[in-house]
Protein backbone atom coordinates (compact mmCIF):
# COMPACT_ATOMS: atom_id res chain seq x y z
CA UNK A 1 0.00 0.00 0.00
CA UNK A 2 1.90 3.43 -1.33
CA UNK A 3 1.09 7.02 -1.05
CA UNK A 4 1.05 8.71 -4.21
CA UNK A 5 2.12 12.14 -2.12
CA UNK A 6 5.31 12.88 -0.80
CA UNK A 7 4.57 14.90 1.96
CA UNK A 8 3.07 13.06 4.81
CA UNK A 9 -0.22 12.51 7.49
CA UNK A 10 0.45 12.39 11.31
CA UNK A 11 -2.99 12.10 13.02
CA UNK A 12 -3.74 12.06 16.82
CA UNK A 13 -6.02 9.24 18.43
CA UNK A 14 -8.34 9.92 20.75
CA UNK A 15 -11.65 9.10 22.31
CA UNK A 16 -13.14 9.97 19.07
CA UNK A 17 -10.59 7.07 17.37
CA UNK A 18 -9.76 4.68 20.01
CA UNK A 19 -11.32 1.60 18.57
CA UNK A 20 -9.75 -0.63 16.28
CA UNK A 21 -12.11 0.35 12.95
CA UNK A 22 -11.58 3.89 13.11
CA UNK A 23 -7.56 3.57 13.63
CA UNK A 24 -8.08 1.38 10.40
CA UNK A 25 -10.56 3.82 8.75
CA UNK A 26 -7.75 6.73 9.29
CA UNK A 27 -5.02 4.74 8.47
CA UNK A 28 -7.01 4.13 4.95
CA UNK A 29 -8.02 7.53 4.41
CA UNK A 30 -4.31 8.77 4.42
CA UNK A 31 -2.68 8.60 8.14
CA UNK A 32 1.10 7.48 7.88
CA UNK A 33 1.61 8.05 11.34
CA UNK A 34 -0.49 8.18 14.86
CA UNK A 35 0.31 10.21 17.83
CA UNK A 36 -0.58 9.46 21.07
CA UNK A 37 -0.81 12.36 23.43
CA UNK A 38 0.32 11.61 26.92
CA UNK A 39 -1.41 14.91 28.03
CA UNK A 40 -4.80 13.06 27.89
CA UNK A 41 -5.90 9.38 27.99
CA UNK A 42 -3.95 6.29 30.57
CA UNK A 43 -1.54 4.30 29.81
CA UNK A 44 -3.57 1.68 28.94
CA UNK A 45 -5.90 3.85 26.71
CA UNK A 46 -2.38 4.10 24.55
CA UNK A 47 -1.03 0.79 24.81
CA UNK A 48 -4.27 -0.26 23.32
CA UNK A 49 -4.21 1.62 20.57
CA UNK A 50 -0.79 1.33 19.60
CA UNK A 51 -1.60 -2.56 19.82
CA UNK A 52 -4.03 -2.13 17.27
CA UNK A 53 -1.38 -0.23 15.15
CA UNK A 54 0.61 -2.83 15.07
CA UNK A 55 -1.80 -5.13 14.21
CA UNK A 56 -3.10 -2.78 11.41
CA UNK A 57 0.62 -2.63 10.33
CA UNK A 58 0.99 -6.45 9.88
CA UNK A 59 -2.17 -6.88 7.55
CA UNK A 60 -1.19 -4.52 5.41
CA UNK A 61 2.26 -5.07 5.10
CA UNK A 62 3.40 -1.06 5.75
CA UNK A 63 5.68 0.23 8.16
CA UNK A 64 3.45 2.57 10.23
CA UNK A 65 5.03 5.18 12.74
CA UNK A 66 3.93 5.56 16.08
CA UNK A 67 5.13 9.17 17.89
CA UNK A 68 4.66 9.56 21.74
CA UNK A 69 3.90 13.13 22.36
CA UNK A 70 4.72 13.97 26.35
CA UNK A 71 3.15 16.43 27.93
CA UNK A 72 5.71 18.57 29.63
CA UNK A 73 5.91 21.05 32.24
CA UNK A 74 2.25 22.52 32.98
CA UNK A 75 2.65 25.89 34.59
CA UNK A 76 -0.90 26.86 36.25
CA UNK A 77 -2.75 29.37 38.84
CA UNK A 78 -3.93 27.70 41.88
CA UNK A 79 -7.71 28.01 42.42
CA UNK A 80 -10.24 30.63 42.91
CA UNK A 81 -12.39 31.45 45.88
CA UNK A 82 -15.92 30.67 43.83
CA UNK A 83 -14.10 29.01 41.02
CA UNK A 84 -13.18 32.76 38.71
CA UNK A 85 -12.30 36.40 39.57
CA UNK A 86 -12.37 39.23 37.69
CA UNK A 87 -8.49 41.50 36.65
CA UNK A 88 -9.19 44.88 35.50
CA UNK A 89 -7.03 46.79 33.12
CA UNK A 90 -4.80 48.88 35.11
CA UNK A 91 -5.35 46.93 38.30
CA UNK A 92 -2.90 45.81 40.42
CA UNK A 93 -2.41 42.11 40.87
CA UNK A 94 -0.08 39.46 42.98
CA UNK A 95 1.03 36.01 42.54
CA UNK A 96 2.70 34.39 45.28
CA UNK A 97 3.14 30.92 46.43
CA UNK A 98 0.53 31.03 48.94
CA UNK A 99 -1.69 28.16 48.42
CA UNK A 100 -5.17 29.68 49.37
CA UNK A 101 -7.21 30.83 47.06
CA UNK A 102 -7.00 33.60 44.92
CA UNK A 103 -9.30 37.06 44.49
CA UNK A 104 -9.44 39.84 42.19
CA UNK A 105 -6.04 41.08 44.21
CA UNK A 106 -3.88 37.79 44.08
CA UNK A 107 -3.81 34.53 42.85
CA UNK A 108 -1.43 31.44 44.47
CA UNK A 109 1.49 30.56 41.81
CA UNK A 110 2.80 27.28 42.96
CA UNK A 111 5.92 27.42 41.06
CA UNK A 112 9.15 28.52 42.62
CA UNK A 113 11.24 28.27 39.55
CA UNK A 114 8.70 31.06 37.85
CA UNK A 115 9.59 33.74 40.41
CA UNK A 116 13.34 32.35 40.42
CA UNK A 117 13.43 33.85 36.48
CA UNK A 118 11.35 36.52 36.44
CA UNK A 119 12.54 40.87 36.40
CA UNK A 120 10.81 44.11 36.58
CA UNK A 121 9.68 44.59 33.20
CA UNK A 122 8.91 41.06 32.54
CA UNK A 123 5.21 40.24 30.76
CA UNK A 124 3.39 37.13 32.20
CA UNK A 125 0.23 35.84 29.94
CA UNK A 126 -2.34 33.56 31.18
CA UNK A 127 -5.26 31.49 29.83
CA UNK A 128 -3.73 30.92 26.42
CA UNK A 129 -2.78 34.77 26.46
CA UNK A 130 -6.03 36.12 27.08
CA UNK A 131 -4.90 38.71 29.55
CA UNK A 132 -1.61 40.02 30.16
CA UNK A 133 0.29 41.44 33.49
CA UNK A 134 3.22 43.29 33.79
CA UNK A 135 5.71 42.45 36.78
CA UNK A 136 6.25 45.55 38.64
CA UNK A 137 8.41 43.91 41.30
CA UNK A 138 9.33 40.29 42.37
CA UNK A 139 10.78 38.14 44.87
CA UNK A 140 11.55 34.61 45.22
CA UNK A 141 8.18 33.91 46.49
CA UNK A 142 6.11 36.64 44.81
CA UNK A 143 5.89 39.13 42.25
CA UNK A 144 3.62 41.97 42.23
CA UNK A 145 2.14 43.24 38.41
CA UNK A 146 0.17 45.71 36.80
CA UNK A 147 -2.88 44.38 34.47
CA UNK A 148 -2.46 45.10 30.96
CA UNK A 149 -4.95 43.10 29.19
CA UNK A 150 -7.97 42.42 31.86
CA UNK A 151 -10.85 40.07 31.70
CA UNK A 152 -12.37 37.13 33.58
CA UNK A 153 -10.04 34.11 35.25
CA UNK A 154 -10.72 30.88 36.63
CA UNK A 155 -9.26 27.85 38.53
CA UNK A 156 -6.09 26.46 36.94
CA UNK A 157 -5.58 28.27 33.84
CA UNK A 158 -2.09 28.15 32.38
CA UNK A 159 0.61 30.92 32.15
CA UNK A 160 3.10 31.51 29.97
CA UNK A 161 6.59 33.81 30.98
CA UNK A 162 7.75 34.07 27.06
CA UNK A 163 10.52 36.34 27.68
CA UNK A 164 12.79 34.05 29.87
CA UNK A 165 14.33 30.87 29.88
CA UNK A 166 12.71 28.83 33.14
CA UNK A 167 15.31 26.67 34.75
CA UNK A 168 12.79 23.69 34.58
CA UNK A 169 13.44 20.27 33.13
CA UNK A 170 11.10 19.32 29.96
CA UNK A 171 10.56 15.99 31.72
CA UNK A 172 8.47 15.73 34.27
CA UNK A 173 8.36 12.67 37.04
CA UNK A 174 5.07 11.83 34.91
CA UNK A 175 6.85 12.11 31.85
CA UNK A 176 9.49 10.38 32.83
CA UNK A 177 7.12 7.34 33.68
CA UNK A 178 4.99 7.83 30.70
CA UNK A 179 8.38 7.88 28.68
CA UNK A 180 9.73 4.30 29.81
CA UNK A 181 6.04 3.15 29.69
CA UNK A 182 6.32 3.97 25.88
CA UNK A 183 9.58 3.12 24.91
CA UNK A 184 8.52 -0.42 26.45
CA UNK A 185 5.48 -0.28 24.09
CA UNK A 186 8.25 0.36 21.41
CA UNK A 187 7.02 3.82 20.11
CA UNK A 188 9.20 5.36 17.04
CA UNK A 189 9.66 9.11 18.04
CA UNK A 190 9.52 11.15 20.88
CA UNK A 191 8.06 14.45 21.17
CA UNK A 192 9.79 16.70 23.70
CA UNK A 193 7.86 19.43 25.05
CA UNK A 194 8.70 22.24 26.58
CA UNK A 195 12.11 23.00 24.71
CA UNK A 196 14.08 26.05 25.43
CA UNK A 197 17.60 24.94 25.32
CA UNK A 198 20.06 22.12 23.66
CA UNK A 199 20.82 20.98 27.01
CA UNK A 200 17.47 19.69 26.52
CA UNK A 201 17.59 17.15 23.84
CA UNK A 202 21.11 15.73 25.70
CA UNK A 203 19.10 15.00 28.54
CA UNK A 204 16.14 13.19 27.06
CA UNK A 205 19.03 11.95 25.02
CA UNK A 206 20.48 10.44 27.92
CA UNK A 207 17.13 8.40 28.56
CA UNK A 208 16.07 7.23 24.96
CA UNK A 209 19.06 6.30 23.62
CA UNK A 210 18.48 4.58 20.53
CA UNK A 211 14.88 3.07 21.16
CA UNK A 212 13.11 6.06 19.26
CA UNK A 213 13.89 9.19 17.50
CA UNK A 214 13.48 12.58 19.43
CA UNK A 215 11.36 15.23 17.87
CA UNK A 216 12.14 18.52 19.66
CA UNK A 217 8.90 20.27 19.85
CA UNK A 218 9.48 24.37 18.98
CA UNK A 219 6.91 26.02 21.11
CA UNK A 220 9.09 28.45 23.52
CA UNK A 221 10.72 31.99 22.00
CA UNK A 222 13.91 30.84 23.66
CA UNK A 223 13.85 27.53 21.53
CA UNK A 224 13.96 29.73 18.80
CA UNK A 225 16.94 32.05 19.58
CA UNK A 226 19.20 28.44 19.71
CA UNK A 227 17.94 26.92 16.63
CA UNK A 228 20.85 25.46 15.41
CA UNK A 229 21.44 24.11 17.90
CA UNK A 230 18.43 22.25 19.01
CA UNK A 231 17.77 21.16 14.74
CA UNK A 232 21.51 20.09 14.84
CA UNK A 233 20.79 17.77 18.24
CA UNK A 234 17.27 16.73 17.55
CA UNK A 235 16.38 13.83 14.90
CA UNK A 236 13.29 15.98 14.00
CA UNK A 237 11.37 19.13 14.50
CA UNK A 238 7.59 19.83 15.54
CA UNK A 239 6.35 23.53 14.69
CA UNK A 240 3.82 23.79 17.42
CA UNK A 241 2.04 26.73 16.67
CA UNK A 242 -0.29 26.98 19.38
CA UNK A 243 1.93 27.75 21.94
CA UNK A 244 4.13 30.02 19.95
CA UNK A 245 1.26 32.37 18.91
CA UNK A 246 0.31 32.80 22.73
CA UNK A 247 3.73 33.64 23.48
CA UNK A 248 4.63 35.32 20.39
CA UNK A 249 2.56 38.11 18.90
CA UNK A 250 0.56 36.18 16.34
CA UNK A 251 1.91 38.39 13.47
CA UNK A 252 5.29 36.60 13.77
CA UNK A 253 4.48 32.80 13.71
CA UNK A 254 4.18 32.61 9.73
CA UNK A 255 7.81 33.87 9.56
CA UNK A 256 9.07 31.80 12.06
CA UNK A 257 7.41 28.65 10.62
CA UNK A 258 9.27 29.18 7.52
CA UNK A 259 12.21 29.78 9.40
CA UNK A 260 12.20 26.56 11.05
CA UNK A 261 11.09 24.72 7.52
CA UNK A 262 14.27 25.91 5.80
CA UNK A 263 16.53 25.14 8.92
CA UNK A 264 15.43 21.46 8.60
CA UNK A 265 15.53 21.31 5.20
CA UNK A 266 18.65 22.80 4.93
CA UNK A 267 19.78 19.95 8.22
CA UNK A 268 17.61 17.33 6.18
CA UNK A 269 16.02 16.72 9.43
CA UNK A 270 11.89 16.21 9.19
CA UNK A 271 9.46 18.88 10.16
CA UNK A 272 6.44 18.80 11.28
CA UNK A 273 3.58 21.55 11.08
CA UNK A 274 1.21 21.60 13.82
CA UNK A 275 -1.69 22.92 15.77
CA UNK A 276 -5.37 24.00 13.93
CA UNK A 277 -4.53 23.06 10.51
CA UNK A 278 -8.32 22.17 10.78
CA UNK A 279 -9.52 23.15 13.46
CA UNK A 280 -13.04 24.05 11.65
CA UNK A 281 -13.62 20.30 11.30
CA UNK A 282 -13.85 19.37 14.80
CA UNK A 283 -17.47 20.62 14.48
CA UNK A 284 -17.97 20.97 10.56
CA UNK A 285 -17.67 18.66 7.93
CA UNK A 286 -15.91 20.79 5.76
CA UNK A 287 -12.66 23.49 6.07
CA UNK A 288 -12.38 27.12 6.02
CA UNK A 289 -10.97 28.44 2.86
CA UNK A 290 -7.91 29.77 5.28
CA UNK A 291 -7.44 26.70 6.52
CA UNK A 292 -6.64 25.01 3.24
CA UNK A 293 -4.42 27.63 2.15
CA UNK A 294 -2.56 27.17 5.64
CA UNK A 295 -1.68 23.55 4.54
CA UNK A 296 -1.00 24.14 0.74
CA UNK A 297 1.52 27.07 2.18
CA UNK A 298 3.35 24.53 4.38
CA UNK A 299 3.56 21.82 1.75
CA UNK A 300 4.59 24.51 -0.55
CA UNK A 301 7.36 25.10 1.77
CA UNK A 302 8.58 21.79 1.73
CA UNK A 303 7.57 20.24 5.07
CA UNK A 304 7.82 16.57 5.43
CA UNK A 305 4.46 15.83 7.28
CA UNK A 306 1.02 18.24 8.67
CA UNK A 307 -0.98 17.20 11.64
CA UNK A 308 -4.11 16.62 12.85
CA UNK A 309 -4.60 17.20 16.90
CA UNK A 310 -8.44 17.53 18.02
CA UNK A 311 -9.22 17.20 14.45
CA UNK A 312 -8.66 13.67 14.49
CA UNK A 313 -8.98 12.88 18.58
CA UNK A 314 -12.40 14.28 19.97
CA UNK A 315 -13.58 15.89 16.66
CA UNK A 316 -16.93 15.10 14.50
CA UNK A 317 -15.33 14.10 11.68
CA UNK A 318 -11.73 12.84 11.78
CA UNK A 319 -12.23 10.45 9.06
CA UNK A 320 -13.16 13.52 6.96
CA UNK A 321 -10.82 15.36 8.18
CA UNK A 322 -7.59 13.35 7.22
CA UNK A 323 -9.49 13.08 3.71
CA UNK A 324 -9.04 16.30 3.72
CA UNK A 325 -5.73 16.93 4.38
CA UNK A 326 -5.07 13.98 1.67
CA UNK A 327 -6.48 15.70 -1.37
CA UNK A 328 -4.96 19.37 0.12
CA UNK A 329 -1.70 17.47 -0.12
CA UNK A 330 -2.04 15.59 -3.37
CA UNK A 331 -3.85 18.79 -5.17
CA UNK A 332 -0.50 20.94 -4.30
CA UNK A 333 1.80 18.29 -4.97
CA UNK A 334 0.34 17.28 -8.53
CA UNK A 335 0.94 21.79 -9.74
CA UNK A 336 4.04 22.47 -11.97
CA UNK A 337 4.74 25.18 -9.15
CA UNK A 338 5.18 22.88 -6.22
CA UNK A 339 8.30 21.36 -8.08
CA UNK A 340 9.33 24.42 -8.91
CA UNK A 341 9.21 25.87 -5.38
CA UNK A 342 10.53 22.66 -3.87
CA UNK A 343 13.90 22.94 -6.51
CA UNK A 344 14.19 26.71 -6.00
CA UNK A 345 13.98 26.97 -1.92
CA UNK A 346 16.87 23.89 -1.91
CA UNK A 347 19.93 24.76 -0.18
CA UNK A 348 23.44 23.67 -0.61
CA UNK A 349 24.02 20.10 0.43
CA UNK A 350 26.86 19.61 3.43
CA UNK A 351 31.08 18.83 2.01
CA UNK A 352 30.22 15.12 2.95
CA UNK A 353 30.71 12.23 0.58
CA UNK A 354 27.09 11.06 1.74
CA UNK A 355 25.80 14.63 0.74
CA UNK A 356 28.02 14.67 -2.62
CA UNK A 357 26.42 10.64 -3.61
CA UNK A 358 22.91 12.09 -2.36
CA UNK A 359 23.37 15.41 -4.52
CA UNK A 360 24.44 13.07 -7.76
CA UNK A 361 21.07 11.34 -6.47
CA UNK A 362 18.91 14.12 -7.07
CA UNK A 363 21.08 15.35 -10.58
CA UNK A 364 20.61 11.64 -12.26
CA UNK A 365 16.88 11.22 -10.93
CA UNK A 366 16.49 14.85 -13.07
CA UNK A 367 17.73 13.74 -16.06
CA UNK A 368 16.78 10.03 -16.56
CA UNK A 369 13.49 10.59 -14.99
CA UNK A 370 13.71 7.13 -13.03
CA UNK A 371 10.76 5.15 -11.99
CA UNK A 372 12.00 5.08 -8.31
CA UNK A 373 14.92 6.51 -6.22
CA UNK A 374 15.60 3.25 -3.96
CA UNK A 375 18.24 3.55 -0.90
CA UNK A 376 19.55 0.58 1.27
CA UNK A 377 19.88 1.49 4.81
CA UNK A 378 19.93 -0.02 7.98
CA UNK A 379 19.65 3.15 10.29
CA UNK A 380 17.67 5.44 8.19
CA UNK A 381 21.06 7.86 7.40
CA UNK A 382 21.07 6.97 3.67
CA UNK A 383 17.29 8.07 3.16
CA UNK A 384 17.17 10.67 5.17
CA UNK A 385 19.87 12.87 3.56
CA UNK A 386 18.47 11.31 0.12
CA UNK A 387 15.11 12.67 1.49
CA UNK A 388 16.88 16.33 2.16
CA UNK A 389 17.85 16.86 -1.83
CA UNK A 390 13.72 16.38 -2.22
CA UNK A 391 14.50 13.92 -5.58
CA UNK A 392 11.31 14.44 -8.09
CA UNK A 393 11.03 10.22 -8.41
CA UNK A 394 9.79 9.06 -4.85
CA UNK A 395 12.51 7.12 -2.55
CA UNK A 396 11.83 3.55 -2.04
CA UNK A 397 14.00 2.57 0.84
CA UNK A 398 14.65 -0.42 2.24
CA UNK A 399 15.78 -1.81 5.51
CA UNK A 400 16.59 -4.55 7.22
CA UNK A 401 15.43 -2.61 10.84
CA UNK A 402 11.27 -2.91 11.63
CA UNK A 403 12.58 0.42 13.79
CA UNK A 404 14.11 1.76 10.73
CA UNK A 405 11.16 1.43 8.62
CA UNK A 406 8.73 3.09 10.83
CA UNK A 407 10.70 6.03 11.89
CA UNK A 408 11.14 6.66 8.25
CA UNK A 409 7.17 6.69 7.80
CA UNK A 410 7.28 10.47 8.70
CA UNK A 411 9.97 11.35 6.09
CA UNK A 412 9.06 13.40 2.93
CA UNK A 413 9.09 11.04 -0.02
CA UNK A 414 9.99 8.12 1.35
CA UNK A 415 8.04 4.78 1.31
CA UNK A 416 9.89 1.86 3.51
CA UNK A 417 10.00 -1.49 3.02
CA UNK A 418 11.20 -4.05 5.31
CA UNK A 419 14.21 -6.60 3.90
CA UNK A 420 16.27 -9.49 4.31
CA UNK A 421 19.75 -8.58 5.13
CA UNK A 422 22.50 -7.82 2.30
CA UNK A 423 25.29 -8.58 1.95
CA UNK A 424 27.16 -7.88 -1.55
CA UNK A 425 26.22 -5.19 -4.14
CA UNK A 426 25.06 -8.09 -6.34
CA UNK A 427 22.64 -9.37 -4.09
CA UNK A 428 21.27 -5.35 -3.00
CA UNK A 429 20.59 -4.73 -7.01
CA UNK A 430 18.70 -7.61 -7.41
CA UNK A 431 16.75 -6.91 -4.24
CA UNK A 432 15.88 -3.32 -5.47
CA UNK A 433 14.93 -3.84 -8.70
CA UNK A 434 12.35 -7.13 -7.18
CA UNK A 435 11.31 -4.47 -4.72
CA UNK A 436 10.21 -2.12 -6.77
CA UNK A 437 8.51 -4.21 -9.25
CA UNK A 438 6.83 -5.59 -6.00
CA UNK A 439 6.06 -2.21 -4.48
CA UNK A 440 4.51 -1.03 -7.48
CA UNK A 441 7.04 1.88 -8.38
CA UNK A 442 8.44 0.05 -11.82
CA UNK A 443 8.32 -2.79 -14.53
CA UNK A 444 10.28 -3.90 -17.14
CA UNK A 445 12.32 -1.67 -18.82
CA UNK A 446 12.39 1.18 -16.16
CA UNK A 447 15.16 2.84 -14.89
CA UNK A 448 16.05 2.82 -10.89
CA UNK A 449 18.40 4.72 -9.27
CA UNK A 450 20.20 3.05 -6.00
CA UNK A 451 22.03 4.85 -3.43
CA UNK A 452 23.93 2.88 -0.19
CA UNK A 453 26.27 2.87 1.59
CA UNK A 454 29.73 -0.04 1.90
CA UNK A 455 30.08 -2.08 4.14
CA UNK A 456 26.41 -2.65 4.81
CA UNK A 457 25.39 -2.11 7.67
CA UNK A 458 27.60 0.72 9.18
CA UNK A 459 25.94 4.04 9.84
CA UNK A 460 26.37 6.80 7.88
CA UNK A 461 28.88 5.75 4.83
CA UNK A 462 26.63 6.79 2.42
CA UNK A 463 28.95 6.21 -0.71
CA UNK A 464 27.07 4.08 -3.52
CA UNK A 465 25.17 5.31 -6.57
CA UNK A 466 24.32 2.81 -9.11
CA UNK A 467 21.46 3.29 -11.79
CA UNK A 468 19.66 0.02 -13.08
CA UNK A 469 17.52 -1.15 -15.62
CA UNK A 470 14.85 -3.86 -14.73
CA UNK A 471 14.66 -6.11 -17.22
CA UNK A 472 13.06 -9.46 -16.37
CA UNK A 473 15.83 -11.28 -14.78
CA UNK A 474 18.80 -9.26 -15.98
CA UNK A 475 20.05 -5.84 -15.25
CA UNK A 476 22.07 -3.20 -17.30
CA UNK A 477 23.74 -1.33 -14.46
CA UNK A 478 26.55 1.68 -14.39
Amino acid sequence: MKRARRARIVATLGPATSGEAAIRALFEAGVDVFRLNFSHGSQADHAQRLASIRRLEAEFGRPIGVLLDLQGPKLRLGTFTGGKAQLNAGSRFRLDLNPAPGDGQRAPLLHPEIFEALKPGTELLLDDGKLRLHVDACGAEFADTTVINGGPISDRKGVNVPSVVLPLSPLTPKDREDLEFGLGLGVDWVALSFVQRPEDITEARAIIGDRAWIMAKLEKPAAIHELAAIVALADGIMVARGDLGVELPPEEVPELQRLIVRSCRQAGKPVVVATQMLESMIHAPVPTRAEVSDIATAIYDGVDAVMLSAESASGAYPMEAVAMMNRIIARVEASPSYRAGIEASHTPAEATTADAVCCSLGRVAALIAPAATITYTSSGFTSLRAARERPAAPILSLTPEVNTARRLALVWGVHAVLVDQIHDVGEMIRCANRTAVIEGFAGAGADVVIVAGLPFGEPGTTNLLHVSRIAGATTRGT
